[in-house]
């Protein structure tokens, strides 16, 4: 993509996938200051011009969600005040993702709420990988492309040879997707049915399937603070699984007692994507980061060129 009029912008979240992203594309990193006045308020200005030019802005939601946040509204305020074209924002990790409906009265849907500050700020399409619950698709009103991570799973997995293998769901909200990853990499498909008391703590009540004597391979969109998937091995092991059990999550934010948590459980390998930046002191033995800047990158380049992006699903 040399010579090119689009320009991709990163924040402060996750600079090296932006940087990833360019070098995939073929293209250089659009020049941007960020800094912090001393009440930390965030200022930001695009330092090239990008009047009448296709703008990508690069923000995931990491454990300085609210931060980040804030400050992709303003980039994308100077982005729109300086007369770009289109503003992309390429959000691998949507924040805000689990609070997409009422769940109790008085509650707030905070999804919703970030879909409206990111069309307001000005966004004109958003790009997001493996959300949290697909109906935030319909909280937008500009286009969105979800993109998923299973082809680099399935691939991963394959090259891997793994043998009598069971995809367990870790709840029934995730069966659909596990049953897709089973049949890609040729095994079968469990589900565990779990119940959650209160944020973060959830407690395995059942297993539909089984998993004697099969090697299991744990799905799941996130790993926060890893409370579900270590309750559900214990759960996996009661019912005579192998003792080798791997896990692949899309988005590996590795909260709180997370990573002190799947270190205890000794699981075979834990396979993430680079979706959210994983910090040295979070990576543990057995944790295995996948790219994902070509599958975006190619996301990227398709809706610039008008072309379709459904093939990187497959």
């Amino acid at each position: 993509m040399k010579n090119t009029d689009l320009r991709i912008f990163s924040g402060t979240s996750h600079p090296q996938l932006g940087e990833e992203i360019s070098k995939h594309l073929g293209i250089n990193s659009g020049k941007i200051k960020i800094s912090r006045f001393a009440g930390g308020e965030i200022y930001a200005r695009i330092l090239e011009n990008i009047r009448g030019r296709d703008c990508v802005v690069l923000q995931s939601c990491s454990d300085n969600v609210n931060d980040e946040l804030m400050e992709l509204f303003i980039i994308i305020d100077a982005m729109k005040r300086a007369s770009a074209k289109t503003i992309t924002v390429v959000m691998p990790h949507f924040g805000y993702a689990r609070q997409d409906r009422k769940a109790a009265s008085r509650e707030p849907i905070s999804a919703r709420l970030l879909a409206n500050l990111i069309e307001t700020a000005g966004a004109d399409r958003v790009v997001t990988m493996d959300l949290h619950s697909d109906q935030i698709q319909g909280f937008f009103n500009i286009p969105m492309d979800t993109l998923t991570a299973m082809p680099l799973f399935t691939n991963y997995l394959i090259k891997k040879k793994l043998k009598d293998m069971v995809v367990v769901a870790p709840d029934t909200g995730r069966a659909k997707v596990a049953k897709k990853l089973a049949d890609r990499i040729g095994a079968r498909l469990a589900i565990l049915h779990k119940v959650r008391a209160e944020h973060h703590k959830s407690a395995v009540t059942h297993l539909v399937g089984s998993v004697k004597e099969k090697t299991v391979i744990i799905t799941d969109d996130m790993i926060d603070t890893a409370g579900t998937i270590t309750a559900g091995v214990e759960a996996l092991r009661k019912k005579g699984c192998n003792k080798d059990i791997y896990v692949v999550a899309t988005h590996g934010l590795l909260s709180g007692p997370a990573v002190e948590r799947m270190s205890g459980v000794g699981f075979a390998e834990v396979v993430v994507t680079d979706s959210v930046p994983v910090p040295k002191e979070k990576q543990f033995k057995g944790l295995k980061i996948l790219s994902s800047a070509e599958l975006l990158g190619e996301a990227i380049r398709r809706n610039f060129e008008h072309q379709s992006i459904s093939s990187l699903f497959d």
